[in-house]
């Protein structure tokens, strides 16, 4: 199992030493994929480092029935941390999306961290501003634009320029699954099924193995923004 948090986005400027003396402090741990890190309902505070793999935050309704997906997060990125700082209950379930190896760091001691190297707080408060952000354009499409619209939206936020396409084209990969898209955006998956299938007939997506080829960028980005209030 790898032991290191060179790779860790808010320790990039921390030296080797001090960094390797964080590590010795840390748990670390594997998990299997599907595997949950974080239950919403326990009383934990402690902030979690992906070393590798990829992890899902979510929330389900109060019936179980409706997942919800914030956020996912790979290598270099972290959780926790809200709980760590403000000492209040977890504000949602983390989920291994795959295998994952995390190393974690008591809040007492990551506060500590945050304050002796000032580099890595300013790190730290970049990435809490990067969350408002999110947040609120999230809020905006969900206040704002139609069901089709948000998965218009999705489809961009995931697509991929470059390595050789064709311009005003994209790819997602892999295939995303119709309820991780639902989740996201808080639909059903025969809507996202039924939007997928219609911009397939209309000449904008296809697939191509295991990807999805969005084939004029710039018309999905109009149908996207069409109809916002």
């Amino acid at each position: 199992m790898p032991r290191s948090l060179a790779g860790i986005d808010v320790f990039a400027c921390v030296d080797a030493a001090s960094r390797q003396a964080i590590e010795r402090r840390c748990a670390w741990r594997r998990w299997a994929a599907g595997e949950q890190i974080i239950d919403r309902e326990t009383l934990s505070n402690d902030v979690y480092f992906v070393v590798s793999g990829r992890v899902r935050v979510v929330d389900y309704s109060d019936t179980g029935h409706r997942e919800v997906i914030f956020d996912e997060i790979g290598p270099g990125g972290y959780f926790g941390e809200l709980a760590a700082i403000d000492g209040e209950p977890r504000s949602a379930n983390i989920l291994a999306a795959e295998e994952t190896v995390t190393a974690s760091l008591t809040a007492d001691a990551f506060v500590d961290m945050l304050f002796h190297y000032r580099e890595a707080g300013l790190a730290f408060m970049r990435r809490l501003s990067e969350i408002v952000r999110q947040s609120t354009a999230r809020i905006m499409d969900l206040s704002t634009l139609a069901a089709q619209n948000r998965i218009y939206a999705e489809l961009l936020r995931q697509a991929k320029t470059g390595g050789g396409r064709p311009p005003n084209t994209a790819v997602i990969h892999p295939v995303p699954v119709h309820s991780d898209i639902a989740a996201r955006v808080s639909t059903t998956r025969e809507t996202v099924a039924r939007v997928l299938s219609d911009l397939a007939h209309r000449g904008l997506l296809h697939r191509e193995h295991d990807s999805l080829v969005i084939l004029d960028l710039q018309r999905l980005t109009d149908l996207t923004q069409r109809h916002r209030d």
